[in-house]
């Protein structure tokens, strides 16, 4: 076998074996009894262990050094596997289970203390966590920027001054637009009403099918805060839901499902190798969004769906051009997963600042919380009421995942040029979308990212989908567009 053949057979292995961690990793957030929490802690130490070791392994990093590629896929797996390798050498093995078992432990923590909107009882956890992956930047940076060391993990090829540069531009438009749609006479209604379990639940599956999702080889479960995990042909989804609000529920489901049809989608050929995953979380977020957002909240879209929540609840007091707005309310509300088109961004852009503070120590986890709160009601003209609606709402810091929350106003910024090219292409979509057909535009999608999975660098794989490269205009277009359309403005 030659150093290439090594390489790959070698990669299959340790891709099967993250496969099985990220398992462990959704069975905690679905099926885990809560008292294992502690056992769960030292077997993902236990994997993370057992996967440093392979990926720092001196034999493939000999291999590295005369490897061959026989193709651009080739070249691709090779792109890849140097990039980890040179950051997993970087990482002593002892930090990375410690890592992995102070993360799966810090998410109980975090979940109890949200349940109890109790800060004190996350602090100490947190702090922790924030030391390790402060300790794990610096041995990746390598006296560079430490928050650009654990951005890479999520966006390679981007930095946070770069990130910091498109949310400055953005923010502008942004705030003019909410205050306009605030201040305008014209507000729609809220959908009110309850929403049973259960209807809930069968129109979720019934979404997740309409938008593409293989049930063949995927599930639907509940969890406290939505997600998708693996890849190739066993995706799983997560949502949740409130019987008063089924839109959390629904577009929960959507979201997910754009991030699980990029995996299921991703070209078969490409599994047990580094090209068998999304590219970054940005190209992953540009999925879920444009499923969620310029597709399923279209005015086309809500339509259709307007007559299947008839159809499983009865009548929902009002037309279809209400429902379009209920749907697309603008409101300045404390929650990043349930907010709108408008303010999502505004989320994204608080929490990055304050996550780069805290990994460049201008920030004390202590203070957090008065930063937060203060940084809120500055951007969003709300106190914020309890520690639930604030800094403990995410899951993301209590499991280390700290430069991943740029990624998903990237990913924004990404749909946004990706429904630009679609709607070049595909003319007749609004018809499709209007009787519940969303996979006109979904298979677009597969043909022109999806299926390329890792071939491409994340802006690359952008432009190559578009045709030009990706910038935040087509976004802030399209949301001046639709809002100023829907509010009058």
């Amino acid at each position: 076998m030659t150093a290439y053949d090594n390489i790959v057979a070698h990669e299959r292995t340790t891709w099967s074996l993250a496969q099985v961690m990220g398992r462990l990793g959704w069975d905690q957030e679905t099926m885990m009894p809560r008292g294992a929490a502690e056992q769960r802690g030292e077997e993902m130490a236990a994997m993370e262990e057992v996967l440093h070791a392979r990926r720092t392994d001196p034999q493939l990093g000999e291999w590295l050094e005369t490897a061959e590629a026989p193709d651009a896929k080739g070249e691709a797996i090779l792109r890849h596997v140097r990039r980890s390798y040179q950051r997993n050498t970087r990482v002593p093995a002892k930090l990375a289970a410690e890592l992995a078992r102070v993360t799966s432990v810090a998410q109980g923590t975090w979940a109890e203390a949200r349940a109890r909107d109790d800060v004190a009882h996350f602090l100490p956890t947190l702090t922790r966590v924030i030391d390790l992956k402060r300790e794990e930047a610096s041995a990746l940076a390598q006296n560079g920027d430490l928050y650009d060391a654990l951005l890479n993990d999520y966006e390679p090829g981007i930095t946070g001054a770069e990130i910091g540069a498109i949310f400055g531009r953005m923010r502008t438009r942004l705030v003019a637009l909410r205050e306009k749609v605030l201040g305008s006479a014209k507000q729609p209604a809220p959908l009110i009403g309850e929403f049973n379990r259960e209807g809930q639940l069968r129109l979720t599956r019934q979404l997740a099918e309409t938008f593409g999702y293989d049930l063949s080889h995927g599930r639907v479960d509940l969890a406290v805060h939505p997600f998708s995990s693996g890849s190739g042909a066993d995706v799983r989804i997560t949502t949740r839901v409130n019987e008063t609000d089924p839109f959390n529920c629904f577009y929960s489901t959507i979201h997910e499902v754009g991030h699980a049809c990029y995996e299921q989608n991703i070209d078969a050929d490409y599994r047990f190798s580094p090209l068998g995953e999304g590219v970054s979380m940005g190209v992953h977020e540009s999925q879920s969004r444009i499923y969620e957002n310029q597709l399923g909240r279209s005015r086309a879209f809500t339509g259709w769906l307007h007559g299947a929540m008839t159809h499983e609840f009865g009548d929902l007091g009002m037309d279809r051009d209400a429902f379009f707005g209920a749907v697309n309310r603008v409101q300045p509300g404390f929650i990043r997963t349930e907010a709108d088109e408008v303010h999502y961004n505004l989320h994204i852009m608080m929490r990055f600042d304050l996550e780069r503070a805290l990994i460049a120590g201008d920030l004390q986890p202590a203070d957090l919380e008065a930063a937060w709160n203060d940084r809120f009601f500055k951007d969003f003209g709300v106190a914020v009421d309890r520690p639930s609606h604030g800094m403990l709402q995410d899951v993301h810091w209590s499991v280390g995942l700290f430069g991943y929350f740029p990624t998903y106003s990237l990913g924004n910024v990404y749909a946004g040029c990706l429904m630009k090219a679609l709607r070049k292409d595909l003319v007749g979509i609004d018809t499709a979308l209007a009787e519940g057909k969303p996979t006109v535009a979904t298979a677009w999608l597969r043909e022109k990212l999806q299926q390329h999975g890792g071939l491409r660098e994340p802006r690359d794989t952008i432009a190559h989908a578009c045709g030009f490269e990706p910038s935040e205009g087509p976004l802030l277009d399209y949301l001046e567009a639709k809002f100023g359309e829907l509010y009058g403005v």
